[in-house]
């Protein structure tokens, strides 16, 4: 746990990156006022599919108890006042919703990020993910975790390189049968992930520097359009789920993790998460 005085100068430091990171995608993000939520709700639909999110009663729930409820709206112009979208009900460009938990230890669940198709390559994705990363900071909460799709390499960059979590469980079948407007008949595997806020792992990603080369046992190499593949061919989608089932068995014991290597491969190592890049590591032997 960070001590307080160091936990409010990294809290600080996070709302000025936050905010930065609004100015370089061209929007405000924030948390959702109660007369937005049918709007934000709206973003969820049009992602994932009517009725395969939540629903506006427990959304209303969810940010009445104070979760992290976010919103991305278009940065001010001339006849618009900061942060306001044209109408309440309107969907916003990005909308982000994390909720409380406390299995091994007090964190944020962030369940879901949606971006308008039309505005994704702005960067408006990791800003909701700082926005949020602020706000937990600011109540005293120093983990976010969540879950994705290992095989969508570009949300495994995301991930594990622009923000530094890293992957702690591999979930079959986290989520059962979906049946979305992204999954399809597709399996639900996941990897779940812990972003440790105030860490030296996350600091150095989000300044941008270089990734250490994690020493491999191991690895998986990744399509690099895995979504490309499921719409185009689901036989062939579901060969590449059945051969990473297999590759991350190795992981079940808990000694290895995955990381991404500068391909954009996963590599699975034991090296400590947060070792610095000029760290020296130890060559890899045979049985080691």
């Amino acid at each position: 746990m960070t001590d307080g005085p160091e936990l409010a100068a990294v809290a600080l430091a996070a709302r000025a990156l936050a905010d930065d990171a609004d100015r370089r995608s061209g929007v405000v993000t924030r948390e959702a006022r109660m007369d937005e939520l049918a709007g934000t709700l709206a973003r969820f639909d049009a992602t994932w599919g009517v009725g395969r999110t939540v629903d506006l009663a427990s959304l209303t729930a969810i940010a009445h108890a104070g979760n992290t409820v976010l919103l991305a709206v278009p940065a001010p112009g001339r006849a618009q006042a900061a942060g306001e979208l044209a109408a309440p009900d309107e969907p916003p460009l990005g909308a982000a919703l994390g909720f409380l938990g406390w299995t091994g230890g007090l964190h944020v669940h962030s369940h879901m990020n949606a971006v308008d198709p039309s505005a994704r390559g702005r960067g408006i994705g990791v800003a909701l993910k700082l926005r949020q990363r602020a706000i937990c900071l600011e109540h005293g909460i120093e983990e976010v975790r969540w879950t994705y799709d290992p095989l969508i390499r570009r949300n495994a960059r995301m991930n594990l390189v622009r923000l530094g979590a890293e992957v702690i469980a591999y979930h079959p079948d986290f989520y059962g049968e979906l049946r979305d407007a992204i999954s399809g008949g597709d399996r639900s595997d996941r990897f779940e992930v812990r972003w440790r806020l105030a860490s030296p792992r996350v600091e150095r990603a989000l300044q941008r520097m270089p990734q250490p080369a994690w020493r491999s046992e191991g690895g998986l190499a990744l399509t690099a359009d895995f979504e490309g593949v499921r719409a185009a061919d689901p036989r062939a989608a579901a060969d590449l789920r059945a051969a990473s089932r297999e590759a991350f068995a190795a992981l079940a014991d808990g000694r290895l993790r995955p990381e991404l290597d500068e391909r954009g491969d996963y590599v699975f190592t034991a090296d400590d998460a947060d070792r610095a890049p000029s760290a020296s590591v130890p060559p890899t032997t045979p049985g080691s």
